[in-house]
């Protein structure tokens, strides 16, 4: 589709027109970007986050994207895919599109990657999404067919995920995954130049790039997890971007002379995840966990204790929208009938004594620093709530990569967690079933009738029937007390008003959609 080479060129164009010191030959100039923690990982295909996906997104494509309104667009693909059967999507790819290292993105790559993403001896840590996935058949070169092993009616919306990025076959061929992070390889507009942990992951323009040059020539991505000190570093000029503004600071960003405030109601939502459930370092499920939290009146228990509302206007200064589900208004799935539950710590107090612990109990509650807004302070504040009714709770704080990489992925962050978990699919499936499924890296939780109803859902092509189950999965869910949702995080990012770039919804951060108003 033409359109897709010439819309960059286009847009371009238009900005000049508003403001002649866009106008450039070529790539120019540098943005820096601040995020709240370093990635986990280089590899596209071995994570579920988005620190991660934001830098891989930069240096890879895959066949189908999202646009700034978050239609699914053809990307590699040229244009949307073709359902040959309820097992079998087939996408015609863009021709001329190359690696990094020259390699031709075609059908083998396209079958190469994908066949990698589900390969049961890799277990990259981005495969659950894509269990379903059997094979890609070769048509020619430059024709797929994508296979699954059910229907499968998310598969298009899931090929514009970073997991599901394309890869050069000949340079990731029989190199495993420490070896793939090192040296990332894609065809995106920017390529790696290098990564200096826990400080600073340098990107350079791909010139050769399909859709045309990007218009920044550097892009650098900083972790910063302490919010003043990310805040000072934008006040500063150190910094063009930066994610995850306090709310109480919003209003200062906002009226700097010299930065700008833009902000988008997030995909992300906000929870407690507790462990119902052990599974071992292959994700085998072992049988119930061995604490209070396994005991569903506990964890109602929990979940009446708190109360949210209280931590949006205090802690969040208002930025945030209480949920009664890990699923917002634009999911599929989504039931606006079930309503949040209200702190009640007279039924709190009574479901734990129900429990066999009248007297209260002890917990800890992990979390993250510097990932989430203010998820320190929240986890803070949730800790200081549930002490109320009895429920004495020991607050751990871990560093992003420790917490997520070597704790959550490895089932070590029990009882009880902070997450916040955000899809740019917008689809239940894509929440529900990384993170509650059964043998998943993520899910410490186990009910058969909820593994029923999933795996009902998952093959369901007829959208009305696939909602109806979705809703059943949702009641099934509250009553269970399967996690402790809090509220859909309101995205506050900060940039230099020499940076041109609007914030998105689905926390994308993609240098090519960047410009400078001046190379300075």
């Amino acid at each position: 589709m033409i359109w897709m080479r010439a819309a960059p060129l286009i847009a371009l164009a238009v900005a000049s027109a508003l403001d002649p010191s866009l106008a450039s030959a070529g790539p120019s100039g540098k943005i820096t970007i601040a995020q709240g923690v370093d990635p986990s990982t280089l590899d596209p295909m071995n994570h579920q986050e988005s620190p991660a996906g934001n830098v891989c997104r930069n240096l890879f494509d895959t066949l189908l994207e999202r646009d700034q309104e978050l239609k699914i667009q053809p990307m590699l693909a040229r244009e949307l895919p073709r359902l040959v059967s309820p097992t079998v999507w087939e996408f015609k790819l863009r021709p001329g599109a190359k690696f990094h290292n020259g390699e031709p993105v075609d059908a083998e790559a396209v079958k190469f990657s994908l066949e990698r993403l589900v390969d049961p001896k890799l277990k990259l840590r981005g495969s659950p999404p894509f269990a379903p996935l059997s094979h890609v058949e070769i048509v020619d070169a430059l024709t797929v067919r994508i296979h699954t092993r059910t229907p499968w009616p998310i598969l298009d919306t899931l090929m514009s995920a970073t997991q599901a990025a394309i890869l050069p076959p000949k340079h990731y061929r029989d190199k495993d995954s420490s070896q793939a992070e090192r040296a990332p390889v894609g065809s995106g507009p920017f390529r790696f130049v290098r990564w200096v942990r826990d400080e600073r992951i340098e990107l350079e323009a791909n010139e050769q790039y399909w859709r045309g040059a990007p218009r920044v020539k550097t892009l650098v991505f900083r972790p910063i997890p302490d919010d003043a000190v990310r805040v000072a570093a934008l006040q500063n000029g150190e910094v063009d971007v930066a994610v995850n503004i306090p709310p109480h600071l919003a209003t200062i960003i906002a009226n700097h002379p010299k930065l700008f405030l833009t902000t988008a109601p997030s995909v992300r939502t906000i929870q407690l995840m507790y462990y119902t459930h052990q599974y071992d370092a292959q994700h085998k499920l072992i049988g119930p966990y061995p604490g209070p939290t396994a005991d569903r009146r506990v964890r109602l228990a929990m979940n009446y204790a708190v109360d949210v509302d209280d931590i949006i206007k205090n802690v969040l200064d208002g930025k945030a929208v209480r949920t009664a589900l890990m699923l917002t208004d634009k999911h599929f799935g989504f039931d606006p009938g079930i309503k949040p539950i209200k702190q009640d710590l007279a039924k709190s107090k009574q479901l734990l004594a129900e429990a066999g612990f009248p007297n209260g109990l002890e917990i800890t509650l992990n979390s993250p620093q510097g990932r989430y807004v203010r998820d320190k302070e929240v986890a803070e504040a949730l800790a200081g709530q549930l002490t109320k009714p009895g429920i004495r709770t020991t607050r751990k704080t871990h560093a992003w990569v420790h917490y997520f990489g070597t704790l959550a992925y490895n089932h070590r962050t029990q009882p009880v967690w902070l997450l916040g978990w955000g899809t740019s699919t917008y689809d239940a499936e894509t929440v529900y079933v990384p993170l509650f499924r059964a043998g998943r890296f993520l899910s410490n939780y186990y009910n058969a009738d909820f593994e029923g109803m999933i795996e009902q859902a998952q093959a369901t092509m007829d959208a009305k029937k696939r909602v109806e189950i979705y809703h059943r999965i949702n009641r099934l869910w509250v009553e269970d007390a399967a996690a402790m949702p809090l509220y859909q995080q309101i995205d506050l990012y900060g940039a230099t008003k020499r940076t041109v770039w609007k914030a998105r919804s689905d926390e994308a951060i993609k240098g090519y959609d960047m410009a400078l108003k001046d190379s300075k």
